[in-house]
């Protein structure tokens, strides 16, 4: 099977807002997924946030935590809780150990497709400002629930250690 590079496509219409994940989902991405999160924050006439991942073949940890971060920028935002849409079982497991259910809605096909995503250029980051994005992304994922502190504690450890080391 070939993993095919992660690229991330975006609409918006008529109040709705989907992004959708391709491929192999890495940190990456991840500053692409934090300027999607602080715009989405400040979109005038937001109604619907939808999360397609059916096309992703793998979403590592910290994308997972910016796309965590999506859904807390815009909560008390939207009417609804945002959407993922995951046909996948592993990827729909891997989001439920997580604790993503108590933040989207899951469902395995959206309601309507959007024709017109466009791809969203890859934002690039330094090495120390790619840490500190894998930073937060992993204490936003921490803050989920239990199993996810106990998972990502001995990493956040880590990079705060060497965080902590390349300030002197």
């Amino acid at each position: 099977m070939q993993i095919h590079e992660g690229r991330i496509k975006a609409a918006f219409d008529a109040g709705v807002f989907v992004l959708k994940l391709c491929g192999d989902v890495r940190l990456t991405l991840c500053a692409t997924l934090d300027s999607q999160a602080q715009q989405l924050a400040q979109t005038p006439g937001l109604e619907t946030l939808i999360i397609d991942l059916r096309d992703a073949t793998n979403v590592d940890s910290t994308a997972l935590g910016f796309l965590a971060k999506v859904a807390m920028a815009v909560q008390g935002r939207l009417a609804e809780r945002p959407t993922i849409v995951a046909d996948s079982d592993d990827i729909r497991r891997m989001l439920d150990v997580m604790g993503f259910s108590r933040y989207f809605t899951m469902v395995e096909a959206p309601i309507t497709e959007i024709r017109e995503l466009c791809e969203l250029p890859e934002i690039p980051c330094d090495v120390e400002e790619t840490r500190r994005r894998i930073l937060e992304a992993h204490r936003i994922l921490m803050r989920m629930n239990e199993h996810n502190r106990e998972e990502f504690q001995p990493l956040v450890e880590m990079l705060e250690a060497q965080e902590a080391t390349s300030q002197r």
